[in-house]
């Protein structure tokens, strides 16, 4: 979808019609906040809108020629459109659903220009605008880099992504985001998207999803022509239900003393709820049924943590907050052990250096400390940084390798030189304790 002028129409089309889709979707959302009204049965849109009809969301949206979008239910609606510059137009669910099925049939008719039926919709952290075009007419928006094909329902799609960089989007007027496309290779007029499968295939390829946002069936339609669609949601497709999850503000702690965090959720259907957390400091979990986070905290750092419920029909909220923990020591004598491996050569040496946390308790960070008996310096630390006063050398951690879960180990790497003793430390500390070598 998309604001700009009219696009030119067939294959080749297809980075204008990724560009300006998103366009379409940064005025939705601007509709939405500008004429939220809600919807009656049978009732005909023709200017840009959102709102709700039987529970179930709808968007409306028209640049150039003329469109209107007739909503009979929430499971039902006819579209017409002349001379279109671009419109699309449809049913579904604010949010949506990962694992949402989608049962649907079609009658299209379509003259000049490009006609696409989609399940369509965009996702948040990270942004991603997504596309499964099921019928088309006259071929679908193939476009970026291909990534692969996969077969579900019965038929086998061509995935597509592709990077938008400085382009409108559902959160704004300069966004970078990426643009997932699953086109079938024989469009059809009936049929089921079980979008799971789609998520999955995505990820396979490395093109995840994150937090849902709107998802809708829509029919779009640009490039100069006219036609009319008829769409029809299965039975199995009544108005989604709606988590929401209140957020429970930023959350601090110490290491060593019980945290217990009760997170609140409701469902518009009244379904039971599940809860499941990512990010939640060491030594903390949280309770699938109650969705209470309780637990001692092991380390001290601070976590982004999220929140997730998800109700018996797959709808799912979230919510994101910060965890700080402070306090705690270093290790104790024993938790940890090193093992140095010198390679040496006249004048100069690497050496790996594997870190081992033996202990009990996680470490979101290390110092690493010995002395070298002969007249070794460290001119690089491969993977962290260094300082060294005399022989003494203290190593730290990087920025992507400080975490040392209980049982965990990592490698760290060193470059030097020496002039007439090379001998390697036979002694080491880890955050000020003794380690074992």
């Amino acid at each position: 979808m998309n604001g700009l002028p009219a696009k030119p129409a067939g294959r080749g089309r297809g980075r204008m019609l990724l560009l300006t889709g998103s366009a379409c979707a940064l005025a939705l959302a601007t509709a939405a906040a500008v004429l939220p009204g809600t919807a009656r049965a049978a009732t005909q849109v023709c200017s840009n809108q959102t709102g709700t009809i039987d529970g179930a969301f709808y968007t409306m949206f028209v640049s150039g020629g003329s469109a209107c979008i007739t909503l009979n239910s929430g499971t039902s609606y006819t579209a017409t459109w002349s001379g279109i510059g671009d419109f699309v137009g449809g049913i579904g669910s604010n949010p949506g659903s990962t694992s949402r099925t989608v049962n649907f049939s079609n009658s299209l008719s379509a003259r000049g220009g490009t006609t696409l039926v989609s399940l369509y919709g965009w996702s948040t952290n990270p942004l991603v605008e997504y596309y499964v075009e099921d019928n088309y007419v006259p071929a679908g928006n193939a476009a970026g880099t291909f990534m692969g094909t996969m077969t579900s329902d019965g038929g086998t799609y061509n995935i597509y992504e592709h990077q938008q960089v400085n382009q409108p989007c559902i959160t704004g007027n300069s966004c970078t985001f990426e643009q997932y496309l699953a086109i079938r290779t024989s469009p059809i007029s009936s049929g089921t998207i079980t979008f799971s499968n789609f998520v999955s295939a995505w990820a396979s390829h490395g093109m995840n999803l994150g937090t849902m946002n709107y998802q809708v069936l829509a029919t779009e339609a640009f490039g100069g022509g006219s036609g009319s669609d008829s769409v029809t949601l299965g039975s199995g497709n009544p108005p989604p239900n709606m988590v929401t999850v209140t957020n429970p503000g930023n959350q601090s702690g110490t290491v060593g003393t019980a945290e217990s965090v009760q997170i609140h959720a409701t469902d518009s259907g009244g379904a039971a709820l599940t809860y499941s957390a990512s990010g939640l400091p060491a030594g903390l979990s949280i309770n699938s049924s109650t969705g209470v986070i309780s637990g001692t905290p092991t380390a001290s750092g601070s976590s982004s943590v999220t929140v997730t419920a998800r109700d018996s029909t797959g709808a799912t909220g979230s919510t994101l907050f910060t965890w700080s923990v402070s306090g705690g020591g270093p290790p104790p004598p024993g938790a940890c052990k090193v093992v140095y491996t010198p390679n040496d050569w006249p004048g100069g040496f690497t050496a790996t250096i594997v870190i081992s946390n033996t202990g009990s308790t996680a470490l979101s960070s290390w110092s690493l400390g010995f002395t070298f008996p002969g007249d070794e310096k460290v001119t690089s630390n491969f993977n962290g940084g260094f300082s060294q006063s005399g022989e003494a050398v203290t190593l730290t951690n990087a920025g992507y390798n400080g975490s040392i879960p209980v049982g965990g180990s990592v490698t760290d790497g060193i470059q030097g030189t020496w002039t007439s003793n090379n001998a390697a430390p036979t002694s080491f500390t880890l955050n000020g304790a003794t380690c074992s070598t």
